[in-house]
């Protein structure tokens, strides 16, 4: 929490100080009076109240002691990772991501809420990396740049909807937006994960020749390919297989992975996305290094500029009585 500490709180123990010097020291003497055989009776002067100066001195002698004591004030710990990692989500939104061919126990919901249900909690344990989020249709657009603050990407990473930026799929527009990003951070790693469920038909760069230029940053990508495959649908009498992962292109996906040094994933059902997202975790794992500072602010200025206001203030009114 925060609080005032007092660096050199051994000064402290100099408070006491001019008591134990009128203890320890002979009293002053007082000089003899002086008779005078006349006085003057108009201006008069009178001698300040004894109380007055000696409370205005003690004062004098604590601000000053209090000053010499260092107090700080001390704000709460801030924890950061000395090497971060950058780490960029880049997740197709594409119309096709509405299919509900993704099992979740009992029943199958779309694509895209099944990103959203596996991230959420992927994005909570990436403590000590800074994430980002693009999101592709007709073309890519950058959702959340790189930051520390978790809870923003979660949110916006869940506020996402289908058709908010077109109906197609853009992959290579993705990861040229994403490998932008990492071009002026100083991260010395620098990892993307790409999901997609269908083939690159938008956008004016080739997933491959994105994927040489994220190369060039030394970017790494692991890709994730979605969509159940063959599934038995049921129509108004008979049953009959289909292919919901027709559209997707695995080969360009395995092509991207294998160029910049990262794995290809295929995620048919709601637990494979878990499943694929630990091994994420384990091949890319969280930085344990971390330093903790505290924001510091030096107060003795506050209690030395008292002791010289008081000073001033002493001086006129012994000045006024002599």
């Amino acid at each position: 929490m925060a609080h005032i500490e007092f660096i050199w709180w051994w000064m402290l123990f100099l408070l006491p100080l001019p008591l134990l010097v009128t203890k320890l020291l002979p009293p002053h003497r007082q000089p003899a009076a002086i008779q005078l055989t006349y006085l003057p009776t108009e201006g008069s002067l009178t001698k300040p109240s004894h109380w007055f100066s000696q409370l205005m001195a003690g004062a004098i002698w604590v601000a000053l002691v209090v000053a010499c004591a260092r107090p700080a004030w001390f704000g709460d710990p801030i924890t950061v990772q000395p090497k971060h990692r950058d780490l960029m989500l880049v997740v197709d939104l594409s119309y096709s991501m509405s299919q509900k061919d993704m099992k979740n126990g009992d029943e199958y919901i779309d694509r895209l809420t099944a990103v959203k249900q596996v991230l959420d909690p992927f994005i909570e344990k990436r403590q000590g990396d800074r994430l980002g989020l693009v999101l592709f249709a007709d073309h890519a657009y950058l959702q959340t740049p790189l930051t520390f603050d978790r809870e923003t990407v979660r949110r916006q990473l869940n506020q996402t909807v289908l058709k908010l930026i077109g109906t197609e799929t853009a992959i290579g527009e993705g990861i040229g937006l994403a490998t932008k990003t990492f071009v002026d951070g100083q991260a010395p790693q620098r990892v993307m994960i790409l999901l997609s469920d269908g083939t690159n038909t938008a956008g004016v760069l080739d997933p491959i020749q994105a994927a040489e230029i994220a190369k060039k940053y030394h970017a790494v990508i692991y890709t994730v390919g979605i969509g159940a495959g063959e599934m038995v649908v049921k129509d108004f009498v008979f049953t009959r297989k289909v292919n919901t992962a027709r559209d997707l292109d695995e080969k360009t996906l395995k092509q991207i992975a294998h160029i910049t040094g990262g794995k290809y994933f295929r995620a048919r059902n709601s637990q494979d996305l878990e499943d694929i997202y630990a091994t994420i975790n384990q091949l890319e794992p969280v930085q344990q290094a971390s330093q903790t500072w505290r924001p510091q602010s030096e107060w003795f200025i506050y209690p030395l500029a008292l002791a010289l206001v008081l000073s001033f203030i002493l001086v006129i009114v012994r000045r006024n009585h002599v």
